[in-house]
């Protein structure tokens, strides 16, 4: 009998512990699937879901001292563009994304620093700031078994009045039509990652009222990210950009590569930071890019 009660005891020992390491197991599958940030989950490919609502706000500070319409230095222009996107999910399936672009842009020319753009000094001969376009924007998954390809679709409007005054470019006068298709990959593991994106802008209008109306831009670029830890990323790019004379007798092209880092400071906010040189072009600017994000998703 005091052996049949030793089995029953080290029977139900083994059961308890069985149902113990299973519970902690089950919970640490939890803790991994909580623990993916919004950096990995959210790619550019990846839409928000029903009533959720996707912000983002992206500066770029371009500058440049050479390009290839003239030998050697030249004095240094500097554009900055500020733009911010809204979405939220409609629809079932995190299928179908809809909201607007709006974009702020502030330039400067004439060998003034790269800083001078947050001067704001619209009324000097060298600089020029303002809303310069706004775009109504869808996003969707055109195919429902594969989630992590999406494209996006925007018609930006026009706001400038001239595009060059007094030599200072400010932004486009013409609308364009802006298709992305966004794809990205993560490997086993979850610590690396590709996305890729293709470009395309078509723009139209008076093609005296703009240097790129008339013509098609086509822009691919691939982003190769590692995670050390599901809240922090470092990642590496190249892009390439071509844009097609479709009747404005312009043609332009330009290579680029950088990096940046991705840091998810609270569940709902992330903060990026990218750095790109232009290695080569035609037609164009051989500058650098600064770039600052935050996005946030609720």
């Amino acid at each position: 009998m005091k052996l049949i009660n030793i089995y029953v005891a080290l029977a139900l020992l083994l059961t308890a512990s069985t149902s113990f390491a299973q519970d902690m197991e089950d919970k640490m599958d939890k803790e991994d699937e909580e623990a993916i940030s919004n950096i990995q989950q959210y790619t550019p490919s990846k839409l928000i879901g029903k009533g959720q609502v996707d912000i983002k706000w992206f500066n770029n500070l371009y500058t440049e001292t050479e390009s290839t319409f003239v030998d050697g230095e030249q004095p240094r222009q500097t554009f900055f563009t500020s733009t911010l996107e809204a979405y939220t999910g409609i629809g079932e399936n995190n299928r179908w994304n809809v909201g607007a672009i709006f974009e702020f842009r502030s330039n400067v020319i004439g060998g003034r620093d790269a800083l001078d753009v947050f001067k704001f000094d619209g009324e000097d001969t060298t600089a020029r700031s303002g809303l310069t376009s706004i775009a109504p924007s869808i996003k969707f998954v055109p195919f429902k078994s594969v989630s992590n390809f999406s494209l996006q679709s925007s018609i930006f409007i026009p706001l400038v009045d001239n595009e060059t005054e007094n030599g200072v470019f400010l932004d486009q006068k013409g609308y364009t039509w802006q298709n992305r298709f966004f794809y990205d990959y993560t490997f086993p593991g979850n610590k690396w990652q590709v996305f890729t994106e293709l470009n395309s802008e078509l723009h139209f209008g008076d093609k005296e009222e703009s240097f790129a109306n008339n013509s098609l831009s086509l822009t691919p670029g691939v982003f190769l990210s590692y995670f050390p830890s599901s809240k922090f990323t470092v990642l590496g790019l190249i892009q390439h950009s071509q844009r097609i004379d479709l009747g404005n007798n312009f043609e332009q092209d330009f290579t680029a590569a950088g990096g940046g880092v991705k840091y998810q400071l609270t569940d709902a906010l992330n903060l990026e930071a990218l750095y790109t040189n232009f290695l080569r072009g035609n037609n164009t600017g051989l500058g650098q890019t600064f770039n600052l994000g935050l996005r946030v998703i609720l």
